[in-house]
This record gives C-alpha cells, structure tokens and sequence, in this order.
C-alpha cells in the first residue's frame, strides 16, 4: 500500500530553539523518501522520527542559508555508514555548488554509496520517478533560492457500476486498464479521471511568481511564515513571508492543505499564525507545523 506523507523534522527559523530544530523535512511518496533543506540537528531529528538514511532516494535545497543545509554533512555521511543500497540524487541551486561541496566533503569519511548531484540553474522539471515529476522554480531571497514541486500524472478511476454494467470483472479489470480496450468496451467507458496529487515546498522568499506556479492547485502547500502580519515589511526586507501573506498565495492558489513553517523566535504563541492565516481568508485544511508531526497528503480528489 502506498503511502503519501510529510514528516516534519524541523521548523525553526535561523537558529534552533529550546523547541524546535532547525528546518528539516521529509515527504514520504509511495516508496521513495525525498528530504528538503536539511538543517543542523537533522540527523538526529530523524531517529527521533523513525526515518533511516534508507530512506531518502532525493535531497532537495532550497537555498544555502545554514538553517536549510547544515546538516548535509551528517545526513551524506549517515547515507555513506549505513551503505544506502541504492543511489541518492541531490538538487540544489547551482550557484551555491562551492558550499555543496565544503559539506559533503566536510570532514574525512568513506565514500560507500553513489551520491548523483543535480545542480538547478533553472526554472523547469528536475527529475521523473516513478509516479511524479520533480519541478523548480525561483524564488525571491537575498541568496538564489528554489522552490519545489512533486506533481502525480493524471489517471483513471475505474468504476465499480460501470465495470458490472459491460460485465468486465477479475483479470480483465487489469487487461482493460493496461490495453485501453476490450472488445467493443473502451477505458472511458468503465472508468473516470482521477487528477494527480501535487506538492509543493516553498521556503524562504518574499511573494514573487515563483510562488504562486509553485502552489497552484496544489494538494498540500508546506511553506514558510517567519513573520506575522505586523511585521511584514521586517519579513520584505529579509525576503520572506508572514501568515497572512502565505495563507493569501494558499486561498488564491485553491491549495488544499496548508503547512505553515519556518517561524520566527521572536514569537511566542504558535496559534497566532493560524489566526492569521484563517483572518487571511484560508478555508482549507491547515497545519501549523511542530517538530517530529506527521502529516499525510489528502486524498485524492
């Protein structure tokens, strides 16, 4: 049975907290494990989790700030001791490749496994797994900053009425669904379409249109909200969000789960973001994130 959800390892922004970690994140897609921004802390975030270096396949970075890629020296080392059997492919922007290299080679290791490095330049699909296609786009930060989005292929619904209507039934569910066609009774015919599940991971950036291409439509939005609304120029400044404009891109984009993340310490009461957040309009389902919760991806539509 495949499953579809976001762990959290970290949400903090700049600095750790007595609270929280540094940023850290996993999606769990089928049977592949995909982290995001690796922070200090997010080796150990992981055991706390129960995610093993088995299962990452992908790391993606947004950015080279310490606070979304410190803890890439542990995380590739933990890969390499644990001799992950298959090879982990990493994204990150291609400008920041000299800090890439400062931490995978961070310090003296064996090297065990293939560990492919896939610089983004570019606005446009990274990658194709086998049940989604990996995109980027640019973001607005002090330092070249990318976003992500893992978008599922369109399908098909078979319908149980539909299948009992032209007498199609065991094997020949399968053979239909494979073919297209069988005898006079075509796919369409005992089937719907079944959008994709999409996700998409916006960290640090001030609006821009990166942002909106990258939550259209999306199942679940995770993206950052450092700052509430009163502080929104300090948040502009610094090239970042706050509740009410993340939650605004999330209400525009028709996003259907909302993650908040990223905060800020200067702020004490983490329920003040999803006030924001619903004052903003936002009706759909919304988390706002803690370390080591679970949050699986809603079902598809």
């Amino acid at each position: 049975m495949s499953v579809r959800e976001f762990v959290v390892l970290g949400t903090a922004s700049q600095v750790p907290t007595r609270h929280r970690n540094h940023n850290g994140y996993l999606l769990r897609w089928d049977g592949e494990g995909i982290l995001f921004d690796p922070g200090e802390g997010t080796q150990r975030q992981m055991l706390r989790a129960g995610v093993a270096a088995h299962d990452i396949n992908r790391i993606c970075v947004t950015h080279f700030h310490g606070d979304h890629s410190l803890g890439l020296a542990g995380v590739i080392q933990r890969i390499n001791l644990d001799r992950v059997p298959h090879p982990v492919t990493a994204h990150y922007p291609a400008s920041g490749q000299k800090f890439f290299d400062r931490l995978r080679y961070a310090t003296a290791y064996r090297e065990t496994v293939a560990l492919r490095e896939e610089p983004v330049a570019a606005d446009g699909p990274l990658a194709e797994g086998a049940s989604y296609v990996l995109e980027a786009r640019r973001l607005s930060h002090p330092v070249e900053s990318f976003g992500y989005r893992i978008t599922e292929p369109d399908g098909r619904r078979m319908v149980p009425e539909l299948l009992a209507r032209h007498g199609i039934k065991g094997p020949d569910v399968g053979r239909i669904q494979r073919e297209g066609r069988l005898g006079g009774v075509t796919l369409d015919d005992v089937s719907e379409p079944r959008p994709g599940q999409s996700f998409a991971f916006v960290m640090d950036t001030r609006l821009c249109p990166g942002v909106d291409e990258l939550a259209a439509g999306a199942d679940m939005l995770v993206i950052e909200s450092t700052f509430l609304d009163e502080d929104e120029a300090l948040a502009s400044d610094h090239g970042h969000l706050t509740a009410g404009q993340a939650a605004r891109v999330a209400r525009d984009a028709g996003v259907r789960h909302l993650v908040l993340t990223h905060f800020s310490q200067r702020y004490g009461d983490p329920q003040e973001f999803e006030r924001q957040a619903r004052a903003a309009g936002f009706e759909g389902e919304l988390t706002i994130a803690a370390d080591l919760v679970r949050v699986p991806l809603p079902k598809r539509g």
